[in-house]
């Protein structure tokens, strides 16, 4: 562990016990996973930087590549981060599998615009497909996770041209150390010490739409295949919104 960083980290059940970390001799709190509504209580200590709570902001860091200084699986993104939005409604209580479709429920007004915008998508629809949803406005919702790490100073982004005609955004990190312990909770989960029943399910549902995108910023070839087991076993609990965008990406080669 770095001078002057702390990290106290909770059980990893979604029940939660709360800790505490220090920088300059002042506590440090941030919100940890959520299973059903409840916190797991973790409290990193990173600098100024904070780790985001909404899932599709903790993926679209671990997409980005600190060796090539660029984000990765831009063609696939959009829809990971879709299924990343489901996923969070699911886990707030909004959202249901019937029938394989997703169908709102009353449950936790979400906090995240993003979010909470895509759940209003829902209600006006009604019931449709989880691939429904996950083939729906990919672009814009990349984004807006983007617009908000930017607002959120965790991410610079600056605008480029490509061969000097093309224009296109250059993204960097502000806080590395944020991403590197995104990526460490989401490897933690596929430890065989770790009862797959009692696994944080939001460090689980990064891990699970990471490796079923195949983002290997995450999880390389060869861990994907040496976790395969598990893997498919904490799919199981991350919910419908995994087969969808498996289905998806198939049909949808990059």
């Amino acid at each position: 562990m770095r001078e002057g960083q702390g990290v106290a980290r909770g059980n990893g059940r979604g029940v939660g016990r709360t800790g505490g970390g220090t920088r300059d001799g002042q506590s440090v709190a941030f919100g940890g996973g959520r299973a059903g509504g409840s916190r797991s209580g973790r409290v990193v200590a990173l600098g100024k930087g904070r780790v985001p709570e909404a899932l599709g902001a903790r993926l679209f860091l671990l997409a980005y590549d600190p060796e090539r200084g660029r984000l990765t699986g831009r063609g696939k993104l959009g829809k990971v981060l879709r299924a990343a939005v489901l996923v969070e409604l699911q886990l707030s209580g909004n959202v249901v599998d019937d029938g394989r479709r997703a169908r709102v429920v009353d449950g936790v007004v979400p906090g995240d615009p993003l979010v909470a915008d895509v759940l209003e998508e829902l209600r006006a629809v009604g019931p449709r497909r989880w691939r429904y949803w996950i083939d729906r406005r990919g672009g814009a919702t990349v984004r807006r996770v983007r617009d908000q790490l930017e607002r959120d100073h965790l991410i610079k982004v600056e605008p480029r041209r490509v061969l000097g005609i093309f224009p296109a955004d250059r993204i960097t990190l502000r806080h590395p150390l944020v991403r590197r312990q995104l990526l460490q909770s989401a490897r933690d989960t596929l430890r065989p010490s770790r009862v797959v029943s009692r696994v944080d399910l939001r460090d689980a549902s990064v891990v699970v739409l990471a490796a079923t995108a195949d983002l290997r910023t995450v999880l390389t070839k060869e861990q994907r295949a040496r976790h395969k087991d598990r893997l498919a076993q904490l799919a199981v609990r991350v919910g419908p919104a995994v087969p969808a965008l498996k289905k998806s990406l198939q049909q949808h080669q990059y």
